[in-house]
């Protein structure tokens, strides 16, 4: 996930939240690089502003991974990057093994935390939601003769399992067809 913040100020039109496509498996570094390219490469075939500073959630490796991606774009050296370590006490730049330590009281630091704060928040929030739809497209995808592409036609339109089972049959024949309404009536039916 990624926040930006524009005057100080959290600008939402510009979050993003990522689903990895290239990585198999947890390896943060090879996400974190994935993740920049595709941030960065967009901006620039949109010819959109870049930023004046990128903050990377993370120490030397993360900030490596991110640093190699800016490499891989031409855009190291244009847009200042740094890293964020161990709760916010330690910042790291690239090509620098000592971190810097800000004075825990500067209106740097709490400008940084509060942008840390709020791509947590943001990140959590997604992953939340991402959650509760795969449990909720599965309940529904566990009915006979309902597949994926259905289970999400019916999510985008009632939200939750609880809407779907409160929906008439004339209203869920809209969404998904008359037999596949039907199957659904069925299982509404079956269930206490």
């Amino acid at each position: 996930s990624m926040v930006r913040f524009v005057n100080g100020k959290p600008n939402k039109a510009g979050y993003r939240h990522f689903n990895i496509k290239t990585v198999v498996g947890p390896d943060d570094f090879a996400s974190m690089k994935e993740i920049v390219l595709r941030r960065y490469s967009r901006l620039l075939n949109e010819n959109k502003e870049l930023p004046d500073l990128i903050i990377v959630d993370g120490g030397k490796g993360q900030l490596s991974s991110a640093t190699e991606a800016l490499k891989d774009l031409h855009l190291y050296g244009r847009i200042p990057i740094i890293g964020i370590a161990k709760k916010l006490e330690e910042i790291y730049y690239p090509e620098d093994s000592l971190p810097l330590h800000i004075n825990k009281k500067s209106a740097g630091l709490l400008l940084i935390q509060r942008i840390r704060d709020e791509a947590h928040r943001f990140a959590i929030t997604f992953h939340r939601q991402k959650r509760g739809k795969a449990a909720l497209s599965s309940e529904v995808e566990a009915i006979e003769g309902i597949g994926v592409k259905t289970a999400d036609k019916l999510l985008k339109e009632f939200k939750s399992w609880k809407k779907i089972k409160e929906a008439s049959l004339e209203e869920l024949t809209q969404v998904v067809g008359k037999s596949k309404a039907q199957l659904i009536d069925k299982q509404k039916k079956r269930e206490p």
